[in-house]
C-alpha cells in the first residue's frame, strides 16, 4: 500500500464497517446518504489515525466475518438455552461457576474482542484479565464443568481470534 493510501485510507476495514452501519442506520437507503456514509468512513480512520499506532498489521478480514457469524450464532443459540435454564432451573440446580482461561493471544485488539465476545453471549461474564493479560476470569451461569466452558472458549474463539490477529 502506497504512502497516499495509507494516508486516505489508514483503517480500510473501519471504512467499510463505518459507511455500513451510517447507511443502517439510517432505516431508509438513499445514494446520498450512502456516499455520506463512505465520506464518513475516510474522514472518521483519517482524524483518529494517530491514537491506533500499534494497529494490528495483518487483520484477516474474511476470517472475521466468519467469526462474526460464529458469535452471532451462538448468540442466539445461548438465548435459547439461558431463557430454558430460567424457565426451568430452580436457583438450587444451578450450578453457577468462575472459569479462568489460560490466554495465548497477545494482541490486545483481539483479547478485547474475546472478553466482548465472552460478555455478550448469554450465560457467560467476561469479570476480569489478569495484570499481565494472561488468563480471563470469566463467570458461567451455569457449567457442570468449568474445564469444558474454558476449553471451548480456547477452540470456539482464541484460536479464530489468534489466526485473524496473529
Amino acid at each position: 500500500m502506497g504512502k497516499l493510501t495509507r494516508w486516505l485510507l489508514p483503517h480500510p476495514a473501519l471504512t467499510v464497517l463505518l459507511a455500513i452501519v451510517w447507511i443502517l442506520l439510517q432505516n431508509q437507503f438513499s445514494w446520498g446518504m450512502a456516499v455520506f456514509g463512505l465520506i464518513l468512513g475516510v474522514i472518521i480512520p483519517i482524524g483518529t489515525a494517530r491514537w491506533w499506532p500499534d494497529r494490528p498489521k495483518d487483520f484477516a478480514f474474511g476470517k472475521m466475518l466468519v467469526y462474526c457469524g460464529i458469535v452471532l450464532y451462538d448468540i442466539i443459540a445461548a438465548n435459547i438455552e439461558v431463557a430454558w435454564i430460567v424457565l426451568t432451573k430452580s436457583n438450587a440446580n444451578m450450578r453457577p461457576n468462575w472459569v479462568v482461561v489460560p490466554l495465548d493471544l497477545k494482541s490486545p485488539e483481539a483479547i478485547t474482542i474475546l472478553a466482548g465476545t465472552i460478555t455478550l453471549t448469554p450465560g457467560t461474564v467476561s469479570a476480569d484479565l489478569s495484570s499481565e493479560g494472561h488468563s480471563i476470569l470469566v463467570h458461567a451461569l451455569d457449567a457442570d464443568d468449568p474445564e469444558a466452558v474454558r476449553d471451548e472458549i480456547k477452540t470456539r474463539y482464541e484460536r479464530r481470534l489468534k489466526e485473524i490477529f496473529e
